[in-house]
């Protein structure tokens, strides 16, 4: 990356890079910023519903999406970054040096401490994501209706950029060598998933109906 981060390139400058043959970034970063528009698009739909006299009931919800859009947002951008890092050292691990028994150790625990990085920064991604849509079936039918499709996209978005997380982080249990936190993060990983699927299908279900809820209990 060149000291660069990639929050400091332009969407054009971020196409070509991921499109080039560099390892990194790669499908990790993607998923980690697809994630990061869904909670901009989530931040937006609040700052349209706050301050609107129809919404005023549902302030309290909107107030804590918008806080729960930006500081997401914010954290998928840096797990982007994070994203990047990790595959880069465990890139640099694959290449260390094997010719005696001893390099052969020392390269095959700097792969397996670079592989379980590589893991645990795409899990924080699914969560992050999880996160986010369960934040957004709460906004759905109590913020602008104007924009409830923006909403759907949101959810569709998260779901995407978990999904992909979620391939990555799963393509690099193997390589970690430890069958019973493997074990624990593939259950983990399918749980998530599910109650994704099932939190997607209410979004997309309730924007359809288009209408106004009660406002979340006290």
């Amino acid at each position: 990356m060149d000291g660069e981060s990639l929050a400091q390139l332009t969407l054009s400058e971020f196409s070509a890079r991921l499109a080039s043959d560099e390892p990194v970034p790669g499908g990790g970063s993607a998923s980690a910023i697809v994630g990061s528009f869904a909670a901009s698009l989530l931040a937006m739909v609040a700052r349209l519903s706050l301050g609107r006299p129809k919404y005023e009931a549902y302030r309290r919800t909107n107030e804590r999406a918008l806080s729960t859009g930006d500081l997401g947002r914010r954290r998928l951008m840096e797990l982007a970054e994070e994203d990047s890092q990790a595959y880069g050292a465990f890139a640099a691990a694959r290449k260390l040096p094997r010719d005696t028994v001893e390099q052969q150790g020392v390269r095959d625990a700097a792969s397996r401490s670079a592989a379980r990085a590589a893991t645990e920064v795409p899990l924080a991604v699914v969560r992050e994501c999880v996160r986010l849509l369960d934040e957004v079936a709460t906004m759905v039918g109590r913020s602008n209706s104007n924009a409830a499709s923006d909403l759907e996209v949101a959810a569709r978005l998260s779901a995407a950029a978990a999904r992909g997380a979620a391939a990555n982080a799963l393509i690099n249990l193997p390589m970690v060598g430890d069958e019973s936190y493997a074990g624990v993060t593939r259950a983990a990983v399918t749980g998530m998933l599910e109650e994704l699927d099932r939190t997607l299908g209410t979004i997309s279900q309730s924007v359809s109906r288009g209408t106004l809820r009660e406002p979340e209990p006290e």
